[in-house]
C-alpha cells in the first residue's frame, strides 16, 4: 500500500511537470499558427491589391455588371432556352450550363450501365468475354480522354455519310455527319400537370406509407397506407386526362435541302463528347464494380448455391447489395470526374459552360470574373453530387449494416 501510494504521488507529480512542459508548446504551435495565418492574408491582400491595380491600369472594369449587357455572339446548340445574339452574357452563361448539365447526366447514366455490363462481363466464366472486357478496361484507361474525343468525331464526321444518303437503321432515325436526328414527343401542355400529380405521387405516398407502418406497429391499428396517399391523386389525374384528353403526337425528322427538319437532332459535338465521356468513364466503373464483388466473402456465394439460387438471383439478391457499401464511395468519384471532364467539349467544338465563358472572356476582358464563374459552377454541381451520392451511401450502409 506504502508503495501504490508513493507511486501515485510520482505519478500526480509527473503529471504536472508534463503539463508545465506542454503549456510553452502549446502557445509555440498557436504562434506559428497564427503567423502562417497572418503570412496567407498577406499574401492574398498583395495578389487581389495587384489584380484591381492592373485592371484600373488596362481600364477593365471589375464585377460581374457586364452578364447584364448584350452577348452579341450565337451559340450552335442550345437545349431549354432560346437563346439569339441580342441576349444577355447571363443567358449566355445559363445556356452554357445546361448544356455541361445534360451531357454529364447523360454520360453518369450510361457509364453507370455499361459499367455494371463490364464489371460482370471480366467476372464472366466465358473465356472470350472476360478477356474482351478486359481489353476494353485497358485501352479505355489508357487513352486519353481527349485522344478518345477526336477519334470519335472523326467517325461522326468522316466515316458517316452525308444528310441525302443518311442511314436509316430504324424507322424515323436518321445517322449523318451532320449528327442523329430521331423522333420527338410533342404533348399538350396538360401533361405537365399530369406530371406534376405523378411527382406528387412520389413524394408524398412514401411518407404517409411509412408513417401508417409505424402507427401500425405502434398502436396496432390497421391503416390503408397506400389507398389513404395515393389513390384519390390517381383518380384525379385520370379524371383530368379524359376530360381534357390530351394529345400526344411524334414529330418525325424529314430531309430538307442538306439537313434534317423536325424531330430531334443530336449533333456530331454532342454525340462524340457524350460518347467518349460514358465510355471512357465506363471502364474506371467496370473496374470498381469487380472489385466490389470480388470483396464479398466467399462463403456468400456458396451459401447461394446451396440454397439453389441461379446467377441472376445470386447477384440481384445478395451480391450486389453487399458490393454496394465498397462500389458506392469511389463510383462517386467517377461521377465527378465526368462532370469535369465535360470541360474538354471546348476541343472538338461543343459550346459547353467553358467554351460560352472563353468566348465571354474574349470579348469583355473580364478574365477573372469568367474564371470564378466556372469554378463556382462546377463546384456547385460537385457539391450536390456529392451530397446526393453521400446521403445514399449512408442510408444503403445502415441498411446493410449489421447491429
Amino acid at each position: 500500500m506504502i508503495f501504490r501510494f508513493r507511486r501515485n504521488r510520482l505519478s500526480g507529480a509527473a503529471g504536472k511537470f508534463t503539463g508545465v512542459l506542454e503549456q510553452p508548446r502549446l502557445l509555440r504551435s498557436i504562434s506559428y499558427q497564427a503567423l502562417l495565418a497572418a503570412a496567407a492574408c498577406l499574401a492574398g491582400w498583395y495578389l487581389f491589391s495587384t489584380a484591381v491595380e492592373n485592371l484600373r491600369a488596362m481600364r477593365i472594369a471589375s464585377g460581374f455588371a457586364f452578364l447584364l449587357r448584350e452577348a452579341g455572339f450565337e451559340i450552335g446548340e442550345t437545349t431549354i432556352l432560346s437563346y439569339s445574339a441580342a441576349d444577355t452574357y447571363l443567358r449566355a452563361v445559363a445556356v452554357g450550363f445546361l448544356n455541361t448539365f445534360r451531357v454529364a447526366t447523360l454520360a453518369i447514366i450510361i457509364s453507370t450501365l455499361v459499367g455494371i455490363a463490364i464489371g460482370l462481363a471480366r467476372l464472366s466464366p466465358n473465356w472470350l468475354l472476360a478477356k474482351l472486357a478486359g481489353a476494353y478496361v485497358e485501352v479505355m484507361r489508357n487513352v486519353p480522354l481527349v485522344v478518345q474525343l477526336f477519334f470519335w468525331y472523326a467517325v461522326i464526321t468522316e466515316s458517316l455519310p452525308a444528310p441525302a444518303e443518311a442511314l436509316h437503321p430504324w424507322p424515323g432515325l436518321f445517322l449523318s455527319n451532320r449528327g442523329f436526328a430521331f423522333p420527338t414527343i410533342k404533348l399538350d401542355p396538360l401533361w405537365i400537370w399530369l406530371g406534376a400529380t405523378v411527382a406528387l405521387i412520389v413524394s408524398v405516398a412514401p411518407i404517409v406509407f411509412f408513417r401508417a407502418r409505424s402507427r401500425r406497429a405502434a398502436g396496432g391499428k390497421r391503416i390503408g397506407r397506400f389507398a389513404a396517399s395515393a389513390a384519390p391523386v390517381i383518380v384525379v389525374a385520370v379524371i383530368l386526362y379524359w376530360v381534357s384528353r390530351a394529345s400526344i403526337e411524334i414529330d418525325y425528322p424529314s430531309l430538307s435541302g442538306f439537313n434534317f427538319v423536325g424531330g430531334g437532332l443530336l449533333s456530331p459535338e454532342f454525340a462524340a463528347l457524350l460518347i467518349g465521356l460514358a465510355l471512357y468513364t465506363a471502364a474506371f466503373i467496370g473496374e470498381i464494380v469487380r472489385a466490389g464483388i470480388l470483396a464479398v466473402d466467399r462463403g456468400q456465394f456458396e451459401a447461394a448455391y446451396s440454397l439453389g439460387h441461379s446467377e441472376g438471383q445470386l447477384m440481384r439478391f445478395i451480391i450486389l447489395p453487399q458490393a454496394l457499401r465498397v462500389i458506392v464511395p469511389p463510383v462517386t468519384s467517377q461521377y465527378l470526374n465526368c462532370t469535369k471532364n465535360s470541360s474538354l467539349a471546348v476541343a472538338i467544338g461543343y459550346p459547353d459552360l467553358v467554351s460560352i465563358v472563353n468566348t465571354t472572356i474574349n470579348q469583355t476582358g473580364q478574365a477573372i470574373e469568367g474564371i470564378a464563374i466556372i469554378m463556382i459552377v462546377y463546384l456547385t454541381i460537385s457539391l450536390v453530387i456529392s451530397a446526393f451520392m453521400n446521403g445514399y451511401n449512408r442510408r444503403f450502409a445502415l441498411r446493410g449494416g449489421t447491429r
